[in-house]
């Protein structure tokens, strides 16, 4: 008698109390996925972090693994997206980055903001700071993206690159 009202226990717990704990911790963490795309839809400005693989293989900015200060936002519209990304990296990092734009460091173009003023002022870039400023704009045939790229050099051993990647959809 007793084994049998555990056992009818035991079932109605498992019956019940799984799903609804399985419930639970999922309507929780729906809760708060939304919380984090509101956070990241809602930025006006660059946001710290890297942005996600899918965006960095849409726009095609290739990101050097050991970069620092990784920073990046992003806007649509109905006639132009466009991912904004800046970071710090080695000199081999930015060989590295100018290569997957079959440039190099040769292509990069003196005291040229590549990136146009409509573009700095939407995420406060102003490129007054000690430089050398050099830039280069790879374009590419729509889908592809065009990317502009502004890189400082005033630290030799950590440059800081910025790149606007605008493609048309």
């Amino acid at each position: 008698m007793i084994r049998r009202r555990a056992l009818t226990l035991l079932i109605i717990v498992l019956l019940i109390g799984v799903p609804a704990g399985y419930l639970v911790i999922s309507a929780n963490q729906s809760r708060n996925s939304g919380k984090d795309k509101e956070a990241k839809y809602t930025a006006t400005g660059l946001t710290e972090g890297w942005p996600s693989r899918v965006q960095r293989r849409l726009y095609r900015v290739w990101i050097p693994w050991n970069a620092t200060d990784v920073a990046s936002y992003e806007t649509n519209n109905w006639k132009t997206s466009r991912l904004y990304v800046q970071f710090s990296t080695t000199d081999d990092g930015l060989d590295r980055f100018l290569s997957t734009l079959k440039a190099t460091r040769a292509s990069l173009k003196k005291d040229d903001i590549a990136i146009g003023e409509r573009d700095r002022h939407v995420v406060g870039w102003s490129f007054t700071g000690p430089g050398p400023w050099d830039g280069l704009t790879h374009e590419q045939k729509n889908p592809a993206p065009t990317l502009d790229v502004v890189v400082n050099t005033s630290e030799p051993q950590h440059p800081t690159v910025y790149v606007v990647s605008r493609t048309i959809p």
